[in-house]
Parts: C-alpha cells; sequence; structure tokens
C-alpha cells in the first residue's frame, strides 16, 4: 500500500511554493517507492510520510537531541515517516552550489525518502549511492 505524503511549512523566514513542492514529493514518493530497498526485517514502510520544513533553529535542536550532533542540518529522517527539513540550510547551500531553494529541497525530500527505503548514507559507498540516485530522480521529476 502506498504511503500518503504530506508536506508542511513550520517556518516564516525563506518563501516557499507549497504547492509544487507537495506536488514533487508526491511523485518523488511514487519514483522512491519503485526503488529496490534495503529494508530490515524491524523496518517498514510508515502508513503516512510527513515533510516538515522547519527553521535552522528546530532542526539545530533535532540534530542536538536525536544525532547528538551541534548545529544545523539539511535534513533528519525519522523512521516512523518523518522527513524533517531546515528551508534556511536550503537557501544557504543554493546560494553556496548555484541552484535554487527548490532545487535543493527537492533533493532533500529525495534523500529522506531514500532513507525510508532503507538506503544509508553513513559510508562512503552509501552516500555515493544515495548522491547519484538523488540526483537521478531529481532531474527526472520536473
Amino acid at each position: 500500500m502506498r504511503p500518503e505524503i504530506r508536506v508542511d511549512n513550520r517556518q516564516r523566514l525563506v518563501r516557499l511554493h507549497l504547492a509544487s513542492l507537495r506536488d514533487f514529493a508526491m511523485r518523488a514518493l511514487d519514483k522512491c517507492l519503485e526503488i529496490p530497498g534495503r529494508k530490515s526485517s524491524q523496518l517498514e514502510t510508515p502508513s503516512e510520510v510527513n515533510v516538515i520544513l522547519v527553521s535552522d533553529r528546530r532542526i539545530a535542536e533535532l540534530h542536538r537531541r536525536f544525532m547528538d550532533e551541534p548545529g544545523p542540518t539539511d535534513v533528519i529522517t525519522f523512521q516512523h515517516g518523518e522527513i524533517v527539513i531546515s528551508a534556511e540550510t536550503a537557501k544557504r547551500q543554493a546560494r553556496k552550489f548555484g541552484t535554487t531553494v527548490g532545487h535543493e529541497l527537492r533533493l532533500y525530500i529525495v534523500h529522506g525518502l531514500l532513507h525510508l527505503q532503507g538506503l544509508d548514507d553513513q559510508t562512503r559507498a552509501g552516500a555515493a549511492e544515495m548522491k547519484r540516485l538523488q540526483e537521478k530522480l531529481v532531474a527526472s521529476l520536473p
């Protein structure tokens, strides 16, 4: 069964086109579900996926609390189906890489969805595979 996906904007600092992100997230979810995952017997597909856009301050709190890492990060995925994304980090990264905030957010959404499929970026090989898949999926979904 295909999970439902929601996109919720809980930050005010970066202007976003939420409708296009929701549309992208639905199409990306369908594509990611087609990718053979690396699911363990303990990892199940959630019945609902929530993409939550937050500030750097909020994601830094989550980063410290759940990963024991200081400072903001781009995306944190929780296996029960939450993908928390920093819109401010997306804006900074867009400037740094010469892309758009929308492009960065799409990358982060796909990154989170791949984690929910069981892919992992903790090793060099895993990170390279995820990066390749992210870029391929984002490019294939206009």
